[in-house]
């Protein structure tokens, strides 16, 4: 999937982290009150890494994407995303440097807005078109991306007419508009049959293996969503990290029954996963 996605560009903020370290979480609680939804948390992503997390329901999974999205600031510790520390760094513009993908974004999409607009208004931040206007290279932008994610046929159509899998796309076509240096997918697959969650895994697969990409995240519940090209996962569970590290190093049989709490066997086929319990 060449030739639309430019290289990240390189961090210039001075940061008291590398400058190639895209996240990095240090020593991270969250608490609501008396219950934490991330506890002691320290991770790092890099440039050109991809990284799933994964863990059951309420393990704190969607908090980290809201820390690394720069939609929630941590009770205790420090992040730092793109070389900019939370609360010493203007949101809104941070906020323009990142892709995000996620069912509270999708919430808030007009459904009578056509696919195009869905996608090109992230050039302004904005969803629903309005009265902004857009160039000739930015409709050309949100057409590629469209194009390269099996959408191009569906562009003039209403959003709300699109199937789940074609919303899904239009999504991350969407988070990508604004040739992001990071890019997080908080459960992309959800609610996808089998030939939506397969054709979607297939496409992320291919990003993911394009060198001009940015570096991502995918948050998902299922080892058989992960897909090819992705590099290095994150295992958490009641808000605390179980493993961390390079895939096929962290996605052991062990790792995974401690995070869901049962014991699974895993396998691996031509690059992807699958758990089942023992």
């Amino acid at each position: 999937m060449g030739g639309v996605f430019a290289p990240a560009q390189p961090v210039t903020a001075p940061a008291p982290v590398d400058q190639d370290i895209v996240i990095a979480v240090d020593s991270v609680s969250v608490r609501r009150g008396n219950t934490y939804l991330v506890r002691d948390v320290n991770w790092r992503v890099e440039l050109d890494e991809r990284w799933v997390v994964l863990g059951p329901n309420g393990a704190g999974k969607t908090t980290l994407l809201s820390l690394a999205s720069a939609r929630l600031h941590p009770t205790q510790g420090t992040v730092h995303v793109l070389g900019e520390r939370l609360g010493r760094v203007d949101l809104h513009e941070l906020r323009t440097r990142i892709g995000l993908a996620s069912a509270t974004v999708a919430e808030r999409i007009p459904p009578d807005e056509t696919v195009r607009n869905v996608v090109v208004t992230a050039s302004y931040s904005v969803l629903g078109r309005w009265r902004e206007s857009y160039d000739r290279m930015d409709v050309a932008r949100a057409d590629a991306l469209l194009s390269q994610l099996g959408m191009a046929a569906l562009a003039d159509r209403a959003y709300g007419t699109l199937s789940e899998g074609e919303r899904k796309r239009t999504q991350i076509a969407r988070a990508l508009m604004t040739d992001p240096e990071l890019l997080l997918l908080d459960e992309p697959a959800a609610g996808l049959d089998l030939g939506g969650r397969e054709d979607l895994v297939r496409r992320l697969g291919e990003l993911a293996q394009d060198p001009d990409a940015p570096a991502m995240v995918l948050v998902t519940h299922h080892v058989e969503e992960i897909p090819p090209g992705f590099t290095h996962a994150l295992l958490v569970r009641e808000g605390g990290v179980v493993a961390a590290g390079l895939l096929r190093d962290t996605l052991t049989a062990e790792n995974l029954s401690k995070t869901f709490g049962l014991p699974l066997a895993v396998t691996v086929t031509d690059g992807r996963y699958a758990a089942r319990a023992i």
